[in-house]
């Protein structure tokens, strides 16, 4: 044969290998395509909305509004454009987001069961499994409840002993705040004050201050708590099973949350050592005599596991936000030395320096509660509340939200709301005062929500942020140390908390 052929033939061969692989890629890339079409068709209809669903911002395929920020802040944003009812998709989960006094009025209060429920959400279902009082539903929640109720009724807000005991752990954060010769971060002095309070409910007995092991509990849950606003958090809630594996702040977070847990369980040993039935001493005590009575009835739900829970439960409601409260109080007294002093006139014409604040003050001083309010109010510490979930089909502001839709109510929105206050954006608090200086209620003050939801340790945590206010104030006046620069735009972890500061606290 030429070589002319065999060239030829070569070329040919070529050729023709060239054009099989072109339509075998061809076939590929087509195949590639389908799929892709046939997944976003699949997404599209399996993630359509209802008919009159809350608007919302377009989407992304398989992802949802993945990229919009969770924050209060990019909330109000959103209502500006599209309404006091709105949505978003995360991953294939909608969320609908209720904003201003009227409609979170209308979710809370008007349809008070239309919205008392709790959805699954990933990261606390891993920590707390659906059980105690905040995150349970049904049954078990109803029975939780109720015990919860009754023993803070029994041990603490229905008796005198409560006051005494928060009037005695002032005493001990007065010595704290004594002792510090310059200036110094009141964090974890306020944490461990208020968390002594919730301690000697649930375990019968309070921590030092030096107490390193405590100190160390504290610190992990307080940075625990930031952890749980954080991006890797947020995306753990809408790729579960991936961020399971995955490393990040959120494992970090996880393993906070162990070691409390172990902390608690230790409490929990050292009660059913000494226990005795006829004498009961604290919150774990009665709990674990519960968990006798309600041995045939299972579905209530009391058991060692969910005593841990609302062990935790506990711990971390009655510590953060009132403490988180009182920072703030500590911040605009520094930063406002006017109001301080104000209060502190009132403090000494009703009670003087001789004896310690008690509750029977609070109504002849109307002032430093409308103080107090207004920290609750400007500071905003749970600025978009905990997730609800509809508990049947529901209307709201003229939208249709199914059973089973996750609802968040923006808090933020109520106690900055133009409608309801006079200036919502400055401190002022002579929102809580008539012409004449009295104190008055205002029904958008809902720093601890509001219907079958909300904050069941409300009356405690009124109790302590009167008593513990006004008892420093009483004792110091405030201001910022040395060259610290104060800032009043907050970090926005599972609370909404100052950024840490130094302060000088000297002795009037």
């Amino acid at each position: 044969m030429s070589s002319i052929a065999l060239t030829d033939k070569c070329m040919t061969q070529n050729i023709a290998m060239i054009l099989h692989y072109t339509l075998q890629f061809l076939d590929l890339k087509s195949c590639l395509v389908g799929i892709v079409v046939f997944l976003l068709l699949l997404d599209i209809i399996r993630n359509k909305n209802p008919p009159k669903f809350p608007p919302g911002p377009m989407p992304l395929p398989f992802v949802g509004n993945i990229i919009t920020a969770l924050d209060f802040k990019t909330i109000d944003k959103l209502t500006k454009e599209y309404g006091d009812v709105f949505s978003l998709r995360l991953g294939s989960e909608k969320t609908v987001f209720i904003s201003g006094y009227k409609m979170v009025k209308e979710a809370l209060v008007t349809q008070l069961d239309s919205f008392a429920d709790r959805p699954v959400i990933p990261l606390f279902q891993k920590l707390f499994k659906g059980l105690g009082v905040g995150l349970s539903n049904g049954y078990l929640w109803k029975n939780q409840r109720k015990f919860v109720i009754t023993h803070l009724r029994s041990f603490g807000e229905g008796k005198k002993g409560i006051e005494l005991s928060i009037q005695q752990e002032s005493n001990f954060l007065c010595d704290a705040f004594k002792a510090e010769q310059g200036p110094f971060n009141p964090q974890f002095y306020l944490y461990n004050a208020i968390s002594n309070i919730i301690c000697a409910l649930v375990f019968g007995h309070r921590f030092e201050y030096h107490d390193e092991k405590f100190q160390n509990i504290l610190n992990l849950d307080s940075e625990a708590i930031m952890l749980a606003g954080s991006v890797h958090a947020q995306l753990y809630n809408i790729f579960p099973r991936l961020f399971e594996y995955l490393p990040g702040p959120h494992q970090k977070m996880f393993s906070n949350y162990e070691k409390i847990k172990d902390f608690l369980k230790d409490e929990i040993r050292k009660h059913k050592e000494d226990l005795d039935p006829s004498d009961p001493r604290d919150y774990i005590d009665n709990y674990l005599l519960e968990i006798e009575k309600k041995d045939s009835d299972p579905e209530a739900g009391f058991n060692i596991e969910t005593l841990l829970v609302a062990m935790l439960d506990l711990f971390e409601a009655g510590t953060e936000t009132t403490a988180t409260t009182l920072r703030w109080g500590l911040l605009y007294m520094i930063k406002y030395p006017d109001i301080q002093k104000k209060v502190q006139e009132e403090i000494d014409r009703v009670i003087g320096q001789s004896r310690q604040p008690s509750m029977a003050d609070k109504p002849n001083m109307p002032y430093t509660e409308a103080v107090v309010h207004e920290i609750q109010r400007f500071g905003n510490i749970v600025p978009l509340g905990l997730t609800k979930m509809a508990c049947k089909d529901t209307t709201l502001g003229g939208y249709f939200i199914p059973k089973g839709t996750s609802v968040n109510t923006n808090l933020s929105s109520v106690l900055n709301d133009k409608t309801m206050w006079e200036t919502p954006e400055k401190f002022n608090p002579g929102h809580f005062l008539n012409d004449k200086g009295q104190f008055v209620k205002k029904d958008a003050f809902l720093p601890f929500s509001a219907g079958r939801r909300a904050c069941l340790g409300e009356q405690l945590a009124r109790m302590e942020l009167f008593l513990f206010f006004t008892f420093l104030l009483q004792r110091f006046t405030f201001s910022p140390g040395p060259e610290e620069k104060l800032s009043l735009e907050g970090q926005l972890g599972f609370t909404y908390a100052p950024q840490p500061f130094r302060m000088v606290a000297v002795l009037r």
